[in-house]
């Protein structure tokens, strides 16, 4: 059983009644991307639509190439300890060594 956040009152809290779904329902249900044009309209349907869950959207920046890339464990271990965006830390660096022309 779930525990009552605290900003809902226990009036509130005892009043909702969620009940299982039931062969019917399952029946009855329908992919979003029939149910959401109809809803919501096409134009947003699609733009919901156009990415799954966990999946990037379109780059706004030139796309960057994925590599494969052997390192030593410390100069991993390195980057890493700089938190969020280490890789882009890592592409930084390789950067100011191409600036520098060695």
């Amino acid at each position: 059983m779930k525990r009552k956040p605290e900003h809902i009152r226990q009036e509130d809290w005892d009043e909702v009644e969620i009940p299982e779904l039931t062969e019917e329902d399952f029946e009855r249900m329908r992919p979003a991307r029939e149910v959401l044009p109809e809803l919501l309209g096409e134009e947003v349907a699609v733009h919901l639509l156009k990415r799954k869950p966990g999946q990037r959207g379109p780059q706004k920046a030139l796309t960057k190439q994925p590599v494969t890339l052997r390192l030593d464990r410390d100069v991993l271990a390195y980057f890493r300890a700089k938190g969020r965006g280490w890789q882009k830390h890592i592409n930084e660096a390789l950067r100011r060594i191409m600036a520098e022309g060695k």
